[in-house]
């Protein structure tokens, strides 16, 4: 979403086959050949300066049938974009905390052009510096997957001439211990292999806040960019109070007194020993970022954390 616009009204057009087939007479198929080579004469030049990568083409400048590849009858020409920064990652679905298949812009910033068919409103707002969408494209190269449009060097917010597919419904708190650990790994290494650093004021590329509370929100799949610690504690449709005994992977230990220089969440994983004497968690922590290391926090006597459950667990 940054520079000029590469981009205009073609982007996305379909450039669909005459039609006839087989049964056509000879005079027939010569007219629409000589008027196939024509029109392609004309429309190829424009939609190569546009940058629109074209498929399905190979073969009709010499009078052979023009027809759309894949399960769609007709399939809509791919855009071309050009890309900004450096080490974009893409997902697996339309989703910022689904698993990485690759990556644009590995060494330089720009490097790579990306190509898309689709894009999705996820309704979910990455941002990075002041560029930010809700838009995830889909691109077909050079790694295909799912790429905030954030990453394209274009003004808008969203890519201009491709199509918008609908979106996921509205996403719930995330049911499953196993994803939201596995979603809290994934801000040890989104900041180019190095950990999300720790800001109470700014937003990750994913739109959660980068403190504590924005953390363990965005764990939790809970809106962005994120509720606080005393949202955390004491809103009773997100956590319920537990025992420490009764913790198990996913569980939060929760300190919500205090001021907001004070107060902090952790996300437990496991006991370290049969003695419960300490344990190992994830945090998002002043001074340091992304963490996964062991604590003792709310273990020892007149300590201001306490353990919580996310209902969405359901037990």
């Amino acid at each position: 979403m940054r520079g000029q616009s590469t981009t205009d009204a073609t982007y996305g057009s379909t450039l669909a086959g005459t039609g006839e087939g087989p049964a056509a007479d000879s005079g027939t198929a010569t007219d629409t050949r000589r008027t196939g080579r024509r029109m392609l004469r004309r429309v190829l030049p424009a939609l190569a300066a546009a940058g629109i990568g074209i498929t399905g083409f190979a073969g009709a400048a010499h009078g052979q049938t023009v027809s759309a590849q894949g399960p769609a009858a007709v399939q809509a020409a791919e855009a071309s974009f050009p890309t900004w920064g450096t080490r974009w990652v893409v997902h697996a679905s339309a989703d910022a905390g689904s698993p990485a298949v690759g990556m644009i812009n590995k060494t330089a910033a720009g490097q790579d052009r990306i190509t898309a068919d689709y894009q999705v409103d996820t309704g979910r707002k990455v941002c990075e510096g002041d560029a930010c969408s809700t838009y995830m494209a889909h691109v077909t190269g050079p790694v295909e997957g799912f790429l905030s449009v954030v990453a394209v060097a274009i003004p808008e917010d969203r890519l201009p001439g491709v199509p918008v597919e609908d979106g996921p419904a509205p996403q719930e708190p995330s049911a499953s211990r196993e994803e939201m650990l596995r979603r809290a790994t994934t801000w040890l290494t989104a900041n180019d292999g190095a950990q999300v650093p720790y800001s109470q004021t700014t937003n990750w590329k994913d739109g959660y806040r980068q403190d504590c509370s924005g953390y363990v929100s965005m764990t939790l799949g809970l809106p962005t960019p994120g509720t606080n610690t005393v949202g955390l504690a004491n809103d009773r449709s997100l956590t319920r109070p537990i025992s420490l005994g009764e913790l198990t992977p996913g569980d939060l230990l929760i300190d919500a007194d205090g001021t907001s220089d004070t107060r902090h969440v952790v996300i437990f994983e496991k006991w370290n020993n049969d003695a419960h004497s300490s344990y190992t968690a994830y945090e998002q922590r002043g001074g340091h970022g992304t963490d996964h290391r062991s604590l003792t926090y709310g273990l020892s006597g007149g300590s201001e954390f306490r353990p919580y459950r996310p209902v969405a667990f359901g037990d």
